[in-house]
């Protein structure tokens, strides 16, 4: 694997995984996928690390999939390198479902242009963070092709249906500052902020039960791809088992340091 491409940093539990080609704006080229993949893998199987933190290097998080490639100026055109690469495209999936198959949480810090399916890529985490820097766009319609990692769905479910339209059949820009107004993001900071605004947040949920987290974290995955009802049955199934598993004792204790905590910070 080429490393030069993908920058991974471990520090207390967090592991900080930057994309790393700022002259490309980032952009997912097979080799980058591919060293993407393979890192979440190792990092989902890696005891010592409890939460991902995501980012890109200079102007973008991530600009999407390497049009050249996309193009195929790569390959010659209609050959079988060429149908190959453009099949791996979809196959590209791979990188939203690396994210999602994370265990525990994954932070997007989002340093700058996250584009089609640099957006898709930001989708796929748990909590957003922006930099003011942050730009969102998806120009599925404006290349002419169709989104393959989940963003014609995620992204209304997110911002309701009418912004996602006007986002998706404009390609339009949309700010971090009009992202945290649409609740995309959930915080926006000054760019020389945001790691260790994100480094903050990863602290805050490893001092919860590690456990807890990545159960909750599936339950409320789990929850968001059904209706209202069955999301209910299922947090009261999972809520029962959980409660089975936990004593008496723990449960004082936690509640202890909760209070702990909650005098700390008012």
């Amino acid at each position: 694997m080429n490393r030069d491409v993908l920058l991974v940093e471990r520090r207390d539990g967090v592991a900080t995984v930057t994309l790393n080609r700022p002259g490309k704006l980032n952009s997912l080229s097979r080799q980058l996928r591919d060293a993407f993949v393979q890192t979440l893998a190792a990092l989902a199987d890696d005891d010592t690390v409890d939460v991902v933190i995501l980012t890109g290097t200079g102007r973008a998080f991530c600009a999407g999939l390497d049009l050249k490639e996309l193009g195929g100026e790569s390959a010659t055109p209609g050959s079988q390198d060429d149908d190959r690469e453009r099949e791996n495209v979809v196959a590209g999936a791979d990188v939203v479902r690396a994210v999602e198959n994370f265990p525990g949480p994954v932070i997007g810090a989002i340093n700058g242009f996250a584009i089609t399916g640099g957006f898709e890529l930001a989708l796929a985490c748990d909590v957003l963070l922006a930099s003011s820097q942050a730009r969102f766009a998806d120009t599925h319609a404006r290349v002419g092709i169709l989104p393959g990692w989940g963003l014609s769905q995620k992204l209304s479910r997110t911002i309701g249906i009418y912004r996602a339209k006007e986002l998706s059949l404009s390609g339009n820009y949309l700010s971090a500052e009009q992202a945290l107004e649409w609740g995309l993001v959930s915080r926006v900071v000054a760019p020389e902020q945001l790691l260790d605004t994100a480094r903050a947040l990863a602290h805050d949920m490893r001092s919860c039960p590690r456990d807890v987290v990545r159960a909750y974290k599936r339950l409320i995955d789990e929850g968001y791809e059904t209706d209202l009802g069955h999301a209910l049955a299922l947090e009261n199934e999972h809520s029962r088992a959980h409660m089975r598993s936990v004593s008496s004792e723990q449960i004082r204790a936690r509640r202890a340091a909760v209070q702990e905590r909650g005098r700390e910070q008012t």
